[in-house]
């Protein structure tokens, strides 16, 4: 943000929330059809009710790039907002409302780490290229998503981590998982791939902290990330759950601990929970493992139905740096479109943006 622009948000950021909300309103009108607000599923109710189009990062990314829309205003984390920039139209752009919306799990693995990581791998085993392939869950940076465009990999969501896996290992005989490793660990643990076998890669230490044996035996070596916020979920959670209501069920997201997804009746992405939660029979009682603002909302829409929804931590947990997106910066962000200046645009470097939209396309002709 440069130096005047800092100063012209300051006015909005004093306005109240009832301003905030009336500016973007008017705002959003004057665009028309010129924008689209997309906003993930985990964003605070006085932000998501603007959404044009909700859901999960990919899917909004993918649609977004089929409207007619000159803007595309990310209400997510900065990661999304560059997968929407690499999957959009030339002329389409990406913004971010706030730019200090990252993510910690994608801020654990850097390009210098990884590619630091493949020097080793190479120390050890020899060409990586020829025995490894590089998996990036979609929560990364652009530059790892070309990284693995470059090196033959290939991007993941949530939701069909699994079938990437087996197509990587169609390709070559290990993997490396970066940067979350629990949704690697759950994914291979299904496809029978013993827990010893995956081994947690360290980017601190020097050879992950694993010796040339480990390396070598490893089917999977998996990024040491986490999500703040899933990583917060205890199986005492699901335990104080089950002995409270016997007949409870427990969904939770494939980033929540092995012990979590374990003990859990249903594991899979937010839209896996959303579908199975409403078509679930009415009455029943569940315990969700995934951010809070999504589980206040379908405990919303399912309460008529007499469905009881509850949060699994016993503590307030959120996706704080998504929150950072407020009525005032989407405010402030639209009041400039609207009068003609782009505030915080997103855009992924053309060389970069060319592999990672390679590993996007091998993960959507996979899936």
């Amino acid at each position: 943000m440069t130096q005047a622009a800092a100063i012209q948000f300051d006015r909005f950021n004093a306005l109240a929330d009832e301003q905030a909300e009336a500016r973007i309103l008017e705002a959003r009108a004057r665009l028309g059809k010129r924008v689209v607000i997309l906003v993930h599923h985990y964003q605070r109710a006085d932000v998501y009710r603007h959404g044009d189009l909700t859901g999960d990062s990919l899917k909004l990314s993918r649609l977004a790039s089929q409207t007619d829309a000159e803007f595309i205003v990310f209400c997510g984390v900065h990661f999304m907002a560059e997968v929407a920039d690499i999957l959009s139209r030339p002329e389409q752009v990406s913004i971010l409302p706030d730019l200090a919306a990252g993510c910690s799990m994608a801020d654990m693995a850097s390009l210098a780490k990884v590619e630091r990581c493949w020097r080793e791998l190479e120390e050890v085993v020899g060409d990586p290229d020829r025995l490894f392939t590089p998996v990036t869950y979609i929560n990364s940076a652009a530059d790892l998503k070309a990284f693995c465009g470059e090196h033959g990999g290939i991007v993941c969501t949530s939701s069909n981590a699994r079938k990437i896996l087996d197509w990587s290992f169609r390709q070559r005989e290990k993997v490396l998982f970066f940067p979350d490793q629990h949704l690697g660990r759950w994914s291979g643990w299904k496809m029978d791939i013993p827990l010893e076998d995956m081994a947690v890669w360290d980017p601190d230490l020097e050879y992950g902290g694993l010796t040339p044996e480990q390396i070598r035996r490893a089917k999977i070596l998996l990024w040491k990330g986490w999500c703040s916020v899933h990583q917060m979920f205890q199986p005492s959670h699901i335990l104080r759950f089950r002995n409270q209501y016997p007949d409870g069920l427990v969904i939770s997201h494939p980033e929540c601990s092995f012990e979590v997804c374990r003990q859990s009746d249903e594991v899979g992405s937010t839209e896996h929970i959303i579908r199975t939660v409403k078509a679930a029979a009415p009455g029943t009682r569940w315990l969700v493992g995934t951010e809070l603002n999504l589980v206040s909302r379908l405990a919303e829409e399912v309460k008529a139905e007499g469905k009881i929804v509850q949060f699994m931590a016993p503590t307030v947990c959120m996706c704080s740096t998504m929150a950072r997106i407020d009525p005032q910066h989407l405010a402030w962000c639209l009041e400039n479109l609207a009068a003609g200046q782009t505030v915080n645009r997103i855009g992924v470097p053309q060389h970069e943006a060319v592999l990672a939209k390679l590993a996007l396309e091998r993960m959507l002709a996979a899936s």
